[in-house]
Parts: C-alpha cells; sequence; structure tokens
C-alpha cells in the first residue's frame, strides 16, 4: 500500500510547495491535492513535481462536470510530462449542490455522465484518438493529443454500487473518502473487484481517503473532527457510506489516536486490500507533525 498524504492549497503558493517538499522529505511516498476553490490542483502538482523528483502525484479529486474530457486528458498528461509519469488521475462527479449552485450545470443522470466522460477521457489518455457521442457528453478529435507521456492511472470517485460497477469496468480503480474499514472490506473491494473481472480488467486500484490525527487526548480530536469535517456527513453520498459503516459522523471514521494506534488502523487498510492510503492530517500544528511522521513510519512495514 502506498502511503500519501492529502496537502492543503488554500494557502500562498511558496507555503504549498514547502509543504509538499516537507512530505517528500518525511518520507511520505505520494502528495494528494483535492480540487476545490482554490489553485487549480493539476497545475500545482506539475509544478510540486517538478520541484520533487521523488515523491508520487495524486488528485483527490478534480470533478468531471466543469471540464470537458478532452481538456482534462490534456491537463492530465501534461502533468504526466511534467513529472515523468508521476500522476494518479482521480475523478469524481462532485455533489448536486455544488454542480448546480456554482458551476450552474444539470447533475441530471451523473452515473450517465461518468460512463460517457470516461468514454472520452480513456482513449485519448491512451494515445487515441476520441470519437463519442452520447446523449451528456461527446468529443470527435482530429486524432491523439500531441504530448508524448504516459496514460496515468484513473481513479474514480465510487461509493454507491452504480459508480463502483462503471469504475471496475472503465477505469483503473476507486478512490474513496470518509468511508470507513468495514465498508471498504464488505462493499466497496468486492463490489468493484467483481465488476473488473466480469469485464475482463485488472484488479482494481483501492484508494482510502481518511483524517488522521495522532494525539494524546483521543476525545478532543474526535470533537474537531465532527466540527470540521461536519459537512461531510450531510451529503448524500457519504451518508450513506457513514450509515453502512454505522458511525454517527466523520469523527466516528477518522484515524485518531497515539502514533501506534494510527499505524496499526492504517496497516488494517492495507490487509483488506487498500492500494493506495491518502490521510489528512487534522489538529494542531503538532498534532498535524505527529501525523506525517506516523504515515511516514509506515511506509514500507
Amino acid at each position: 500500500m502506498r502511503i500519501g498524504v492529502m496537502f492543503e492549497i488554500e494557502r500562498p503558493f511558496d507555503d504549498v510547495m514547502a509543504q509538499v517538499a516537507g512530505l517528500a522529505e518525511a518520507g511520505i511516498e505520494a502528495a494528494w491535492s483535492s480540487q476545490i476553490f482554490s489553485m487549480d490542483a493539476l497545475t500545482t502538482l506539475a509544478v510540486a513535481g517538478r520541484e520533487n523528483p521523488g515523491i508520487h502525484l495524486g488528485t483527490a479529486v478534480v470533478p468531471t462536470y466543469p471540464r470537458h474530457p478532452v481538456m482534462l486528458a490534456a491537463q492530465a498528461l501534461t502533468v504526466q510530462a511534467a513529472t515523468g509519469g508521476r500522476l494518479t488521475l482521480g475523478i469524481g462527479l462532485s455533489h448536486q449542490m455544488v454542480i448546480e449552485n456554482v458551476f450552474g450545470l444539470s447533475f441530471d443522470k451523473p452515473a450517465r455522465h461518468m460512463r460517457e466522460y470516461l468514454e472520452i477521457l480513456m482513449p485519448l489518455l491512451d494515445g487515441e484518438q476520441a470519437a463519442f457521442s452520447g446523449e451528456t457528453m461527446s468529443a470527435a478529435t482530429f486524432g491523439p493529443l500531441g504530448i508524448t507521456a504516459p496514460a496515468p492511472d484513473v481513479l474514480v470517485a465510487a461509493l454507491g454500487t452504480v459508480m463502483l460497477n462503471i469504475a471496475g469496468r472503465m477505469a483503473s480503480g476507486t478512490i474513496t473518502w470518509m468511508t470507513g474499514p468495514k465498508t471498504i472490506e464488505d462493499h466497496i473491494i468486492p463490489t468493484i473487484n467483481s465488476a473488473a473481472a466480469e469485464a475482463g480488467r485488472p484488479v482494481p486500484q483501492i484508494g482510502v481517503g481518511l483524517p488522521v490525527c495522532v494525539t494524546d487526548d483521543e476525545a478532543a480530536a474526535r470533537a474537531k473532527a465532527a466540527e470540521i469535517f461536519a459537512v461531510y456527513g450531510h451529503l448524500p453520498s457519504y451518508r450513506a457510506m457513514l450509515d453502512r459503516e454505522g458511525a454517527e459522523g466523520p469523527a466516528d471514521v477518522a484515524i485518531v489516536g497515539t502514533a501506534s494506534e494510527v499505524a496499526d488502523r492504517v496497516r488494517h487498510l492495507a490487509s483488506i486490500g487498500t492500494t493506495d492510503f491518502c490521510g489528512a492530517p487534522f489538529g494542531s500544528p503538532s498534532e498535524i507533525r505527529a501525523s506525517i511522521d506516523t504515515l511516514a513510519g509506515v511506509v514500507g512495514s
């Protein structure tokens, strides 16, 4: 299991670059960025990758609706060219309230949107021409994109059965967020593995993203998690996974405890089939530092 950390992008650019450099120096294997309402994740990773040649890079995730797949393919391949092929491209639908309210786009039939999006994106990443016309997406390129770079692995943010089937049949795997280990083991992995097997595809990659806090005060840290991650307890896709886990809210699936307790819980994720762990450290500066050091200590163990 590759050990990664989600870095903050809502900071001055030089501070963001310093974060990634710090992760690389600590021994973290992958630096992950979300695409939110701040700096562009893929541009940030291209620069971070050039400045830090040893660390893997990932998006968790880039929303599909605001970027046509032809443009996203060009962006992803450019990052691959800039970084020597170290990108894992995580993509997702985002959420209805974001897509409709922020971007003014329709969120109608999201599963079909993702299927058609991948019909265009995947051939382009593989150096082929895109020629597809669907109900929600279409593209007819004049040929392959003129970017010499290897195709990145594509992980689809998939939680429900329909989306997991799409990810298993069409992409490299999935990247989850706020989904506990029981649900990963009993629902996510068997569902996507079955879909991939039926399609004759390789065993999928399983990315797991969770908040992490190494602390001597677990109760206080979980109260902090309940506060800063509260929104994820209300968004329907995450709420369904929390309910499946038997969790009241995000604080219950956060990985919180002493260094040894956190390390054991991360190793457990590897034992059930997780291929990429993306920790999101939170808490005080000293707790965040301890969390990163603890995750780095799990590398290779």
